[in-house]
């Protein structure tokens, strides 16, 4: 069993950034984050999970940001057009933490809820511009998980500058900025993408 270390009293003073701008295709579109796990929705577990760990948390989702007002989170949409991904949510939420002082965000999904509860003082251990989570994989070593990862905040023109050239895959430009993977068990980063995974998710939480 892994030690669970306290980000916290590491030092660490992170933002968050929920990664909510999917347009759940797989799940018959809207907000897969509003479906229900248990007694809570998806979002409702990843807040609970992610909250300990950062001193700030912002929800990244586009449309009006007026139908997550009972999370209470700021919401902060795409400053790039055409929903291109992942990347633009992590620009959004390194924007909104520059302006708030942070030096570094974290980046997780919202369709994830079982992600660890040191992932950010994991990542924090590591010296690297970008720390990305990784699980083991039988025939690579390593397999990413690049929707969880630890950004520094002052590479954010990069970012905007990669997007606005077509860049849309996570490690095409995390690898240029010299990643670091931090590798964590597989069970952690179950993600739900389909009705079936909502209802394994369900039996793994009952």
């Amino acid at each position: 069993m892994r030690r669970v270390c306290d980000a916290r009293a590491l030092g660490v003073s992170d933002c968050a950034v929920i990664l909510a701008g999917g347009q759940a295709r797989r799940m018959g579109g809207g907000d897969k984050g509003r479906l229900m796990l248990g007694y809570q929705s998806l979002l409702q577990h990843v807040i609970g999970q992610i909250q300990p760990q950062v001193s700030a948390l912002v929800l990244s989702a586009n449309g009006d940001p007026e139908r997550f007002s009972d999370l209470d989170l700021p919401v902060v949409s795409d400053s790039v057009a055409d929903f291109p991904g992942p990347l633009a949510g992590v620009l959004a939420g390194m924007d909104w933490a520059a302006e708030h002082g942070h030096e570094w965000v974290v980046s997780v999904a919202a369709d994830t809820p079982f992600f660890p509860s040191d992932l950010v003082a994991q990542f924090a251990l590591s010296d690297s511009p970008v720390t990305l989570a990784a699980t083991p994989d039988p025939d690579r070593g390593r397999l990413p998980q690049p929707t969880f990862g630890r950004w520094r905040v002052d590479l954010r023109e990069d970012l905007r500058a990669a997007l606005a050239q077509g860049v849309r895959k996570i490690r095409q430009w995390t690898q240029a900025q010299g990643e670091s993977l931090v590798v964590f068990p597989q069970a952690d980063f179950f993600n739900i993408n389909t009705p079936e995974d909502l209802q394994d998710a369900e039996r793994r939480l009952g």
